[in-house]
């Protein structure tokens, strides 16, 4: 079995043998062996990196064999400078996300077996090579999902979990007409994403698959107006939850984008691209918007993460090799920067009971407040923000600077969009953390270093990629140029 392989069945032998051999009385050991088969995870995505070359264009590590003949469908794995970062994101923050997860969960076997199907399906996703088998790993997240927030959801878990099924579903559903009408179309027994490249449509032909597919992508992104799942689907997930949805999840959406859009459907992708652009405006400044006007910090954070996914469309709207580039560098500073601020917001509400700015009051009291959380958060902050020497600041730089030439209107509106985080997140940090620390809030529970350095960890990649973005940057690079040749 190749390592690409191993990325996809370890996570789910995994998870059979956690759901079916760990009863509720061996949790600690459960949430140990989690622990243990993350980092494996992630130290093969390590050696994948370590042989990984930046300068082959072709897909690496490839792997192929017939799977179902009679449909076409082909077990075909391979990873580029577009896939790599997102598999490493993935697997670090499953690891962040398993040891963050508190000790006294309900039903630890269950809970952890469907976090490696999840991850799992997300890495699947990224590293298949046929349309059929990403469609497959696609659909496969919504499982696991849908059961995490029904089981270990909020008080509105229910509407929560019913509503993410249904818009996943209907993505699903278009992504799959996309898929199958480019098949047929092309006139060729296969799903394998390279034959159906090297084929090309008319412009009318095009558009029509094009619209579907950009429709399902927009659901799982989200964008406005596909986006009402995802505040809901934030504030009844748990924290971990959260942050794989928020982290990773959106990201195969804005993928898809990239992967089968602009390689798929290159001249309609040209023709839509005015549309996308200006969609790309309406969910930045409605995200930031609607952040403004929040209470629950967790809502803040949730909407926030709508504004700054649009700059992914508006960067792969342009299609130029910087602001391609941009997109990706976008993808891994979104998904770091919000893992980041929903686990703190996340602490936050497991010491106080309350994420409400209105309640919450001067949480940087130095003896009886917390203030490294509160620190960590305006970190956090600055990062999403675009303040220099952090990630953010690289990303969106990059994404304006690649997009002005060809949409130079959006760019700008999209700049105003960027400027109204630094309103709603000062906002945030302002009531909850700054002023007297309220009366209501006496005897915080102590928050213990083990429990900060998931946090940390992430603060300190987020800092690093900010001062040296050229080592996330020289990953994409030479994929990018590839996807522009059709």
């Amino acid at each position: 079995m190749s390592v690409l392989s191993c990325l996809i069945w370890l996570p789910l032998l995994s998870a059979i043998l956690i759901i079916f051999f760990f009863k509720q009385q061996d949790s600690n050991y459960c949430r140990l062996f989690a622990i243990f088969i993350s980092i494996i995870l992630l130290i093969l995505t390590l050696v994948i990196i370590f042989k990984f070359n930046i300068n082959d264009p072709e897909i690496q590590f490839y792997e192929s064999f017939l799977w179902i003949k009679k449909i076409g469908l082909n077990y075909s794995l391979g990873v580029d400078g577009l896939s790599l970062p997102l598999l490493c994101l993935n697997n670090l923050l499953t690891l962040i996300t398993i040891y963050s997860s508190g000790k006294n969960i309900q039903k630890q076997n269950f809970y952890y077996g469907l976090i490696f199907i999840l991850n799992s399906g997300i890495s699947g996703a990224f590293l298949s090579q046929d349309l059929l088998l990403f469609l497959i790993f696609y659909e496969l997240e919504t499982i696991p999902l849908y059961f995490l927030l029904v089981i270990w959801g909020g008080i509105k878990r229910d509407y929560a979990s019913i509503k993410f099924l249904i818009y996943t579903s209907i993505s699903g559903i278009l992504v799959l007409i996309s898929f199958l009408g480019l098949v047929w179309l092309a006139e060729i027994p296969t799903f394998n994403y390279w034959s159906l490249r090297s084929h090309s449509l008319s412009l009318t032909h095009q558009l029509f698959l094009l619209i579907p597919l950009l429709i399902g992508l927009s659901i799982k992104i989200p964008i406005v107006p596909f986006h009402s799942w995802l505040p809901d689907t934030h504030v009844e997930a748990s924290t971990p939850v959260s942050i794989l949805l928020a982290g990773i999840l959106l990201k195969l959406g804005t993928y898809g984008l990239l992967r089968f859009g602009i390689g798929l459907f290159p001249d309609g992708w040209v023709f839509l691209s005015p549309v996308l652009a200006t969609l790309a405006v309406v969910s930045a400044l409605y995200g930031a918007s609607c952040a403004i006007a929040q209470k629950d910090m967790k809502k803040v954070v949730a909407y926030s993460s709508i504004a700054h996914m649009a700059y992914i469309l508006l960067a792969s709207s342009a299609s130029t090799p910087l602001s391609l580039n941009a997109a990706v560098f976008q993808m891994i500073s979104h998904g770091l920067i919000s893992a980041l601020l929903f686990l703190l917001v996340g602490i936050v509400y497991e010491k106080t009971g309350s994420r409400d700015v209105d309640f919450l009051s001067g949480l940087f009291n130095s003896q009886h407040g917390l203030p490294i959380t509160g620190s960590l958060i305006i970190l956090g902050v600055m990062a999403s923000s675009g303040i220099p020497g952090m990630i953010g600041f690289i990303a969106e730089f990059l994404v304006f600077r690649g997009s002005f030439p060809v949409f130079p209107i959006q760019t700008l509106l999209c700049l105003i969009g960027s400027g109204l985080t630094a309103v709603y997140f000062l906002l945030m940090v302002n009531r909850v953390f700054f002023g007297r620390l309220t009366p209501r809030l006496v005897n915080i529970p102590r928050i213990y270093w083990s429990e900060r350095s998931p946090a940390l960890l992430l603060a300190v990649l987020i800092i690093t990629l900010g001062i040296q973005p050229n080592w996330l940057l020289r990953w994409s690079e030479t994929s990018i140029n590839i996807l522009l040749i059709k």
